[in-house]
This record gives structure tokens, C-alpha cells and sequence, in this order.
């Protein structure tokens, strides 16, 4: 299911690409997007998961990007938040015998798939640099 995770992610993202050469606590990047950071610290597990980030322990620890702003794409990124859009299905299992109960599970299937070419092809042409001069 879509959630927050994604805008998240970007944030944390923007805020180390405008900071290169800082180790970013948890705590400033919290505070940047006003979220609790525990929440913040499990964005940044993926990814370091990912290889995206790099973290150093201690007084002066934190987090900071370790890869080229220029060579990440919005589209890589949003795979490692979440594989795909889905927006979900019933809870139940739709009536078989129904015209529509019968195929609304492959007709949202098919209309998923066809959102996610779409969002992938228009984040794809988004670096994280692109998208943090706008800052």
C-alpha cells in the first residue's frame, strides 16, 4: 500500500545531497521533516540496505549520502522504497457468479500495472540531483 515512505525517503535524500560532506544525525533530519526519529532511522536501514547511505557511529556520527546525487534516479529510488503501487484489493474474495465480482481483481491488476509504467517512466527522468536544485 502506498504510504508516506516514499516522500520520506526523498526528504532524507534531499537533505544529505544539499549536505555532502556531513554526517547528518537522525535527530537534525527528524526535525527537517518533523517525524519521530525512530521512523527516520528506518528509512535510512533501507538504504543503507541499499548502499545509498553510509553511517558513522559516535558523538560526531550520522548518516550521509555515499553515492553521486546525479547518477540516482527518482525511479531507482522509489523501487527501494516500495517494488511496486498497489493500492490494494477487497478484504473479501468477490462473488465468482457477479459480472463484476468475477474480474474486478484482474481489472484492478491490469490497472496497477499500467499506473506503474507511468510512474516509473516519469521518475525515471528525475535524478536526486535534478530534483534537490529545486531547493
Amino acid at each position: 500500500m502506498i504510504s508516506g515512505k516514499f516522500a520520506i525517503t526523498i526528504h532524507i535524500l534531499t537533505l544529505l545531497t544539499k549536505f555532502p560532506n556531513d554526517f547528518l544525525s537522525s535527530e537534525f533530519i527528524a526535525g527537517s521533516i518533523n517525524l519521530n526519529p525512530v521512523l527516520v532511522r528506518k528509512e535510512i536501514a533501507n538504504l543503507k540496505a541499499h548502499h545509498v547511505v553510509e553511517s558513522k557511529e559516535g558523538k560526531n556520527g550520522g548518516t550521509r549520502l555515499a553515492v553521486d546525487p546525479s547518477k540516482i534516479t527518482l525511479k531507482e529510488i522509489f523501487e527501494m522504497t516500495f517494488e511496486t503501487i498497489n493500492l490494494g484489493y477487497a478484504k473479501n474474495q468477490p462473488n465468482p457468479d457477479c459480472p463484476v465480482g468475477k474480474k474486478i481483481n484482474q481489472n484492478l491488476s491490469s490497472l496497477y500495472a499500467e499506473m506503474n509504467q507511468k510512474v516509473s517512466l516519469q521518475l525515471e527522468g528525475v535524478s536526486l540531483e535534478d530534483f534537490s536544485n529545486q531547493f
